[in-house]
């Protein structure tokens, strides 16, 4: 069953994955591709559209970020978005200029073309959200304007070439009918079926899986999370006893978790679990590192190198290992690579950008274009119990990069400690469902505190929590006071080395989930 593919250009636009994700929620697939993508990776996905972000350079500007034009003479349905806009009206022989009044924030457009299929449905006035300091000043021919903002021109199409723009985000929450002029060009304009559904995703992958595995053995990467669980629970659907799924005791594991995460998933998934405690490997390559790169990418390079072990030994057995499961999904990989074109790298995932590049082991990722919410809805369709797929987020690295400084096995015990009152006490208030990604970090800040009369000097604690849809964008939780000072009081009082707690109230952007 062949999946029918939106394919996204990225200019640098802080919501491009939103514009994925509003797509995928149409139940049709979307991909993103850097803008600098070459036009026969483009053709080779048989794109039913494409669409073109927006981002922060002027089209004009020397050193802007620039797709091949020659994807606009396609003949596929187009959609330009802001910076996509000016691409299209620059690239085909208008002319785009700084704007006399600059729009950012929210607006008013007034559709002047009640006719086009990009505003099928749509009432004549729309709430957008802004975003532009350019505007299009000429028009290519055969272009006309369809909608207007009292600043700027606001949406364009050529029907006949298949080509429609708007200046303004669709894509984000701000404009609240913006899911209707997406559905519109995704239904109407580009004629997809919506038939990307989590038992479409399932079976197609299956198949994928067995054809690619053959009759050869896999190894999966187990961590007891959901991204891993589910990806073991796919492939063990798709090759049964030809899967063994190993999960090692990194040493920066949450508290017990080594024994529970063991127990849970033989019981309630019946995989075939081989447990590894290399926690003292783990730790001994941490040694004295504190920059937070280094430990992500030591930490990878030492789970293949355990894996490569085991896949010796279990070869042994079986006959040969060649495969490797991972749960690596859409935001590692964009966080990780170029995929964003012109935006930058945040930080590699030990899953992704920190492979190292002599691994033995092929890779079987099959969550690696879905969000968190898309897996937990696979896993569902799949019968996995909700306590499973209910887990929050929990790093790769483990608690290594909510160590900041030196990991070293006191300072692990003590933010499983921390970690461990921080969890009992959000589960406690019933709000661990709500909440996105809640947990303790360890600060390598020693402040002056009094207990019992006596003078203190020990670390500091910080606790984050957080509300996210798929972990691109995030807002701090406000955790009720007398939650917060539950878990103040039980870290000072319960947890020796431990005499401050604080809490962080940064979303991200600005900051990230994660501390390093």
């Amino acid at each position: 069953m062949d999946t029918q593919t939106i394919v996204i250009l990225d200019f640098g636009s802080q919501y491009t994955q939103l514009i994925a994700r509003r797509i995928r929620e149409q139940n049709v697939f979307s991909v993103v591709l850097p803008c600098t993508a070459p036009l026969a990776e483009i053709q080779a996905l048989n794109p039913l559209g494409i669409v073109l972000s927006g981002g922060p350079s002027s089209v004009y500007d020397a050193d802007a970020p620039a797709a091949d034009p020659a994807l606009l003479k396609l003949g596929v349905p187009t959609l330009g978005i802001c910076y996509g806009l000016h691409f299209i009206v620059h690239h085909l022989g208008g002319k785009v200029r700084s704007g006399a009044k600059r729009e950012y924030g929210h607006a008013e457009v007034t559709i002047e073309d009640s006719a086009t299929l990009l505003f099928a449905g749509l009432p004549p006035t729309l709430q957008v959200w802004m975003s532009h300091g350019d505007e299009a000043e000429e028009l290519p021919a055969g272009f006309h304007r369809i909608a207007i903002s009292a600043n700027a021109l606001a949406g364009i199409e050529d029907a006949e070439r298949r080509i429609w723009a708007v200046q303004f985000h669709p894509e984000v929450h701000h404009t609240p009918l913006g899911p209707q002029l997406i559905r519109n060009f995704v239904f109407n304009i580009c004629g997809a079926a919506g038939d990307w559904t989590p038992a479409h995703f399932i079976q197609t992958t299956v198949e994928g899986i067995r054809a690619k595995v053959g009759v050869g053995h896999v190894i999966c990467g187990l961590s007891g999370g959901v991204d891993s669980s589910v990806a073991a629970v796919l492939v063990h659907k798709a090759i049964g006893s030809q899967l063994t799924c190993i999960f090692v005791n990194n040493g920066v594991l949450r508290k017990n978790e080594f024994q529970s995460v063991q127990k849970n998933l033989r019981e309630k998934l019946g995989l075939n679990i081989v447990a590894v405690d290399a926690s003292e490997r783990f730790l001994s390559k941490l040694a004295g590192v504190t920059d937070p790169e280094t430990k992500r990418k030591r930490i990878g390079a030492e789970f293949i190198a355990v894996f490569d072990d085991e896949a010796t030994r279990i070869a042994k057995q079986t006959g040969g290992v060649d495969w490797l499961v991972q749960g690596t999904l859409y935001p590692d990989v964009i966080e990780s690579s170029s995929v964003k074109g012109p935006s930058q790298t945040i930080k590699s995932h030990h899953n992704v950008g920190g492979l190292p590049l002599g691994m033995k082991l092929k890779l079987i990722e099959p969550l690696r274009d879905l969000f968190k919410d898309e897996v937990r809805r696979i896993g569902r369709d799949l019968g996995m119990p909700e306590d499973v797929l209910g887990r929050q987020p929990f790093p790769g690295p483990g608690l290594a990069v909510r160590i900041l400084g030196e990991v070293t096995p006191e300072r692990v015990a003590l933010l499983q400690e921390a970690d461990e009152i921080v969890v009992a006490e959000i589960k406690a208030a019933g709000l661990y469902a709500e909440i996105w990604q809640s947990f303790a970090v360890l600060l390598p800040v020693m402040t002056v505190g009094v207990m019992g009369d006596q003078r203190t000097y020990a670390y500091t604690c910080a606790v984050r929590a957080v509300h996210s849809e798929d972990g691109m964008t995030a807002d701090w939780t406000p955790l009720p006071y007398e939650v917060l000072k539950r878990i103040s009081s039980r870290i000072v009082n319960e947890v020796r080395g431990i005499n401050r707690v604080v809490y962080d109230i940064t979303s991200k952007p600005p900051g990230t989930i994660e501390w390093e």
